[in-house]
């Protein structure tokens, strides 16, 4: 994908996480994009604490797209997924990622917030500790301050 491909991506995938915003969930956002890097497949946005909007992306993509296609797919998420979500794409084989903020970045916003007690554990140290070669890109610093504003409304309203 080019920056303007990803740039479009990763605004979509917000305007996902403020429909989550807007719906009383956490602010979280993905999309499922096509290996042609145009096609957007599936969106989530975050369900809970638990169903994190990778995560449960992942799962229904395995369900309804085979290896071969997740492989040449790409993950977009507007923050870098948690060590659960991660994992999750490894295994759904979902070749590969881009996100906009990075999760150390998220801690900062949150701090030592109740409802989002962040783990500063970068995915590539997951993905390293798999068999696969994901590809992922992120942060993406022309993504990132929009990525943080709409977080750091939300968990400043908390």
């Amino acid at each position: 994908m080019n920056l303007a491909q990803q740039l479009r991506h990763l605004r979509r995938a917000n305007e996902v996480a403020r429909a989550a915003m807007a719906a009383g969930r956490h602010p979280f956002g993905a999309l499922l994009v096509a290996p042609d890097g145009e096609a957007v497949l599936m969106e989530q946005a975050n369900v809970d604490t638990v169903n994190h909007a990778e995560a449960v992306m992942a799962r229904e993509a395995a369900r309804r797209y085979d290896g071969d296609t997740l492989w040449g797919c790409t993950l977009v998420t507007t923050v870098e997924p948690c060590a659960m979500c991660a994992a999750t794409q490894y295994w759904a084989h979902i070749g590969g990622l881009l996100y906009g903020l990075s999760e150390h970045r998220l801690l900062e916003l949150t701090g030592n917030h109740a409802e989002n007690p962040t783990l500063d554990l970068p995915c590539r140290h997951v993905f390293a500790a798999g068999q696969k070669a994901m590809r992922v890109v992120g942060p993406v610093p022309e993504a990132e301050e929009e990525i943080a504003a709409l977080h750091r409304d939300f968990w400043r309203s908390r």
